[in-house]
């Protein structure tokens, strides 16, 4: 079952965010996953949307996204994301 990696975020540091995105594309590539959404225009019809960029990442399976999270390559860049940017990440199992 394919899974979801979801952020929302609030880039503070525009400069190392770039730094972030320019490296995070390989890190993707061994657990054959795939953006479906990177940023982008978006209308708030219900609640509230605090940060103000959302990204998707779809994964073949929860075992994938989890490995990626915690991959060497993506640990060395995850400080950049960090340090530039206020977010919330998380994992979520796609429908069945």
């Amino acid at each position: 079952m394919a899974a979801y990696v979801i952020v929302q975020e609030r880039i503070d540091d525009p400069a190392m965010f770039e730094e972030y995105k320019s490296q995070v594309l390989p890190t993707f590539e061994p657990f054959n996953a795939r953006f479906l959404v990177r940023g982008g225009a978006y209308t708030v019809l219900e609640g509230d949307w605090a940060l103000d960029r959302t990204v998707v990442v779809e994964f073949p399976s929860r075992e994938q996204a989890e490995a990626w999270y915690h991959s060497e390559a993506y640990q060395k860049i995850l400080p950049l994301r960090t340090n530039a940017s206020q977010c919330n990440l998380i994992i979520i199992d796609g429908a069945e």
